[in-house]
C-alpha cells in the first residue's frame, strides 16, 4: 500500500482508469459477439465504431484497431454481407454546405507587390560621386 500522498492519488487514478478501460473492452467484446451472431452492415459498423472509440481514448493503438477492423471486414465479406460503398455516401452529401473562398483580384496583389519594393541603387555610382567631391 502506498504511503506517500502522491502515490495514494496515483493508485486511486489507476483504479478509476482500469475500471473505465474494462468498460470499453466489454463494449468491444459485446459488439463483436453481436456481429458474429448476426453479420450485417449495421453490426459491422457498430463493431468498427467501438474500435474507433478505443483508439480515440488511447486504449488501443491505431494500427491494431485498423488490423482488427480489416479482419471484421473480411469476415463480413466471407459471410456475404452487402456493404455500402463510402464513395456513394460522399456523393450523397450536400455540396451546398461548403462555401467557396472569396478570390482576390490578381492585378491588385501584383501592383501592391511592385509598389512596395524600392528601386535598386547602384553602389558603384554613389561611390564614384562621393570620391569626386
Amino acid at each position: 500500500m502506498p504511503i506517500i500522498k502522491s502515490a495514494k492519488k496515483a493508485a486511486r487514478q489507476a483504479e478509476k482508469r482500469t475500471e473505465h478501460n474494462v468498460e470499453i473492452k466489454k463494449a468491444i467484446k459485446a459488439a463483436l459477439k453481436a456481429f458474429r451472431a448476426n453479420p450485417n452492415a449495421k453490426t459491422l459498423s457498430a463493431a468498427q465504431s467501438e474500435y474507433d472509440k478505443a483508439v480515440k481514448k488511447d486504449l488501443m493503438k491505431k494500427n491494431t484497431a485498423a488490423r482488427r477492423k480489416a479482419a471484421l471486414h473480411a469476415y463480413a465479406k466471407k459471410a456475404g454481407v452487402k456493404l455500402e460503398k463510402t464513395a456513394a455516401k460522399k456523393a450523397a452529401a450536400p455540396k451546398a454546405a461548403a462555401k467557396p473562398a472569396a478570390k482576390k483580384p490578381a492585378a491588385k496583389t501584383a501592383a501592391k507587390a511592385t509598389a512596395t519594393k524600392k528601386p535598386a541603387v547602384k553602389k558603384t555610382q554613389s561611390k564614384a560621386k562621393a570620391g569626386s567631391k
